[in-house]
């Protein structure tokens, strides 16, 4: 049965939401599972904007069909070509054999790459470049290029006459659909709006701050994402936290402790330290031990937060597995403008320190705290005055 929603005057919701899966891209564990978002415009000239995930395929097509109700698809506009937005392009092509493919000159090129096709669809392309114009009849719509958010490929599609941005990935989020597609029916749940951010796009301040600089002058009634709620009443906050985070600009002055421990006594460690900052009046601390907690979650509030401490035992003459992980992360994605603390711990050879700092001089912008604790096996009860030390020289940072 057909599960469809009209957004806006002539324009449909046809998207889908997968709840059975585990992890986004293989990587990101999504508990609440993920929406493929798709947008059908029934204008004088029909207009699909992207397609979903081939997992999706049978309730899609009953909501096109829905929709449509027996008319035929002019136009298949793609924002963006990653599999979970284009695996049933062909599907499309072969089921509306004359629609006109919508789509930038290097989209055509990543098309080939994805799809082999048993007929010729080269006159099925319309090119289109950075402010092109599109008419179908009401409405009137113009193209934007957003190289590298997060795909070489990437437009974005802007409705001038509803005032409507059609973001590909930019504005996304974890999380189903849950009955509610705006984000003035809901709660909008902004850790899974960074985590999503960070993780996906994180890398690519640059590309983010070149497409916020691109857009700011359109007037935006509502942002339609490939991923999460269609945004009305948050795209102002939204779209500040996006300046934030395309610049590495933490939001929050506190603290967050991440620790690598085996026997306990790194954690031990880390536990002291935030008593002691809680103490001294900081509040917001947030404590993850990275062999609990998945790296995307860490992640997200590295980005969140202006001071971050490491504690890892040091293992196999490196440090601790997961906490190499994590600092794969961190540095993958590019983190920059924060202030970093070290706690160490070795039994007979301690390079943690040595090692986290080596990993993070690929960063820039990246300050010490220079009192690192070192453990030797177990936190004494006489090293309780260099964990307070450690905690003050952090608070009089942040308090700067």
């Amino acid at each position: 049965m057909q599960n469809i929603r009209n957004i806006a005057k002539n324009l449909y919701y046809v998207g889908c939401s997968d709840r059975r899966i585990e992890l986004f891209e293989n990587v990101y564990p999504v508990p609440n599972g993920v929406s493929y978002n798709s947008y059908l415009l029934d204008d004088d000239k029909t207009v699909l904007f992207d397609t979903v995930d081939k997992n999706a395929k049978t309730q899609f097509f009953e909501n096109i069909d829905g929709v449509l109700n027996g008319k035929n698809l002019d136009y298949l506009v793609i924002n963006h070509l990653e599999p979970d937005h284009s695996a049933l392009i062909k599907d499309i092509i072969v089921k509306f054999p004359n629609v006109q493919i919508v789509c930038n000159q290097k989209i055509k090129v990543m098309l080939y790459q994805f799809f082999e096709f048993d007929f010729d669809i080269e006159n099925n392309f319309k090119i289109v470049k950075e402010g092109d114009i599109l008419n179908t009849g009401h409405h009137e719509f113009t193209f934007v290029m957003a190289p590298m958010v997060h795909w070489p490929e990437v437009m974005m599609t802007y409705d001038i006459t509803e005032k409507i941005l059609f973001s590909a990935d930019a504005f996304g989020s974890f999380g189903a659909i849950n009955g509610n597609l705006f984000d003035d029916e809901t709660e909008l749940d902004i850790d899974e709006y960074r985590r999503y951010y960070t993780n996906i796009v994180g890398k690519y301040g640059i590309q983010v701050n070149n497409l916020l600089n691109k857009t700011k002058t359109l007037e935006f009634k509502m942002i339609c994402p490939l991923h999460g709620l269609i945004l009305k009443e948050n795209i102002e906050m939204l779209w500040d936290k996006y300046v934030l985070w395309a610049n590495y600009q933490p939001e929050l002055s506190s603290v967050m402790v991440a620790y690598a421990s085996v026997y306990g006594s790194t954690q031990n460690a880390a536990e002291v330290l935030a008593n002691n900052l809680a103490q001294l009046g900081v509040k917001n601390i947030k404590l993850y031990d990275v062999s609990k907690t998945h790296s995307s979650y860490i992640l997200s509030d590295i980005f969140k937060y202006s001071h971050i401490v490491l504690a890892s035992t040091t293992y196999n003459n490196g440090i601790f597995v997961n906490m190499e992980k994590l600092l794969l992360d961190v540095v993958n994605h590019n983190l920059q403008h924060r202030t970093v603390a070290i706690i160490e711990n070795g039994s007979w050879m301690c390079r943690a320190s040595e090692v986290i700092q080596e990993k993070l001089s690929k960063l820039k912008e990246i300050h010490y705290i220079d009192s690192n604790i070192l453990i030797k096996s177990a936190l004494k009860s006489n090293q309780s005055g260099e964990l307070k030390l450690l905690a003050t020289k952090i608070f009089e940072d942040l308090n700067r």
